[in-house]
Parts: C-alpha cells; structure tokens; sequence
C-alpha cells in the first residue's frame, strides 16, 4: 500500500509540474512577443559612473564566511560582483523631476534582482513568484522594503546554491504563503496557479481547471485534511515526492545553472550541498 501510495504521489507531482510548466511557457511566449524590440546599443545612454559605497568592515566578512556557505575568497568575488550590479543598476536611474541627479541606492534594487534572477540563474517564472522570492530575501528593520544590502545578497545566494534540504525546503514555502500566516491556503494556492495560465480565446471559465488543481494539490499534500498546507504537511509531502518542493513555480535555479554561477567564483568550486 505505502509503494501504491508513493507511485500516486509521484504521477501526481509529475501531471502537475507537467502542466504548469506548460502554461507558464506559453504565457511567457506570449509576454516575450508582444514585448518591443530592444532599444539599439548606439542610441542608448551611457551608465554614468557612480563612485561605489563603503566597503564593509572585515568582521562582516568574518561572521559570514562563518554563517554562510562560502569561503573567504568566494565572498570577495560575491562582493565585486554585488559592487557591479549596484553601480550598474544606480548608473541608468533616470534624474529628478526638477533634473538633479538620482538619489543614490546602496544596494541592489527590486529591478536589478529580477534581472539577476533571469538572466544568471535562468529562472523564467511567473512575476508573481519573483515578487514574492524580492520580498522573502532578509532587508532588515526596513520590513522587505528597500534594497538588498551585501549582507543579504551573500545570505539569501547561500540557500539557493547551497542551502540544506530543509533550507530550501523552508524557503519556498515563504514564497508560496502569500500572506507569511505559516500556511498555504486554497486562496494562494489558486493565485500562484492561476498566474502560470494562459487564457485562450473562447475559454467561458477559464478558473475551473485551476481549482482543479489546487484539489489535486491539496489531496496530496494537506495531509492533517483541515483545507491547508502546513509547514509539516509540506515537508511530509516533498520527502515522499521531491517534485512538489516547487509545485506551485520555480523558486531555485537548476542544479546546472547553479554550478555554473560557483564556477564564475572559484576555479575549483566545491561541488553543491545537499
């Protein structure tokens, strides 16, 4: 019975993955076609340089060669980088409505990180699960607002190329419950779902299949039966089927594209942990 159990599961996890990574696709398509064509490289305005903010003091380096998953040499090759992309990201700011310089962001920006997102760690996912990944990154006393300090930037990297299972685990579930309440419910099940799709001409209820598959979610993984996911339902349900860690969106890069990141810090980049 328990191996029926699992072979279902596993269909289960399959069909739905199978299924959002379909409907994100085609919305995706759709968003990239109707998007306009990138400005040529000529005409657009030079990055003004930005002379770059304090470097931190050595014992932040100290405590997070301690506390994090990377070693002193990688942690300066994460601090140039974090240098580039704040320079970058504050070189292309537009000026002030009355044409003063923009005021200086020290730290990455929400823009920045998405563009990070995308384009290093090749995370095509829905916006909804960019914003909600922006919010769940550590920003300090400033409650999720503001911008991601080197600090951060070194934490929030150390989970997603290294992090634990039970790490990762406990990230997604942050993104995922929507309203930080320590569950998943049907309500956000159905937004994150409903985000991946595509609505096609002559659909009359085009919802219907999305509840459909928050049934089919919350029959594999409310296993407590009281109509939400708790943090233990959550984690019972991806040890038993790993596919639903990101059931709802991609919330980690791949496995490739996160090698191939470690690889841009050391020559010999320690393999990943499990």
């Amino acid at each position: 019975m328990a191996t029926d159990k699992q072979l279902s599961m596993a269909a289960s996890a399959i069909a739905l993955r199978g299924v959002r990574l379909f409907l994100s696709a085609g919305r995706n398509a759709m968003e990239r076609r109707a998007q306009p064509a990138a400005e040529p490289a000529k005409h657009r305005p030079k990055p003004k340089p930005v002379v770059p903010g304090a470097r931190p003091p050595q014992k932040v380096f100290d405590m997070l060669a301690r506390t994090s998953k990377f070693n002193k040499h990688e942690l300066e090759a994460l601090y140039a980088m974090y240098r580039r992309l704040v320079t970058a990201a504050q070189g292309i700011l537009p000026p002030t409505a009355i044409g003063q310089p923009p005021a200086k962001v020290d730290g990455i920006d929400q823009g920045t990180f998405r563009d990070v997102m995308h384009n290093t760690f090749d995370m095509i996912t829905e916006e909804a699960i960019l914003e909600r990944i922006w919010i769940t990154w550590d920003r300090g006393a400033s409650g999720g607002e503001g911008a991601l300090k080197f600090e951060a930037w070194v934490r929030g990297l150390s989970v997603l190329l290294r992090g634990t299972e039970e790490e990762r685990r406990n990230h997604c579930f942050a993104v995922y419950d929507l309203n930080a309440d320590g569950y998943i419910t049907r309500d956000e099940m159905f937004v994150l779902l409903k985000n991946s799709l595509l609505k096609q001409p002559g659909d009359e209820d085009p919802d219907e299949g999305v509840r459909d598959l928050v049934e089919l979610v919350l029959r594999k993984m409310d296993v407590d039966k009281d109509g939400r996911v708790s943090p233990e339902d959550y984690k019972d349900a991806v040890e038993q089927e790993p596919l639903l860690l990101e059931a709802f969106g991609q919330c980690l890069p791949s496995r490739r594209h996160a090698l191939a990141f470690l690889k841009t810090l050391n020559p010999k980049p320690k393999d990943l942990r499990s």
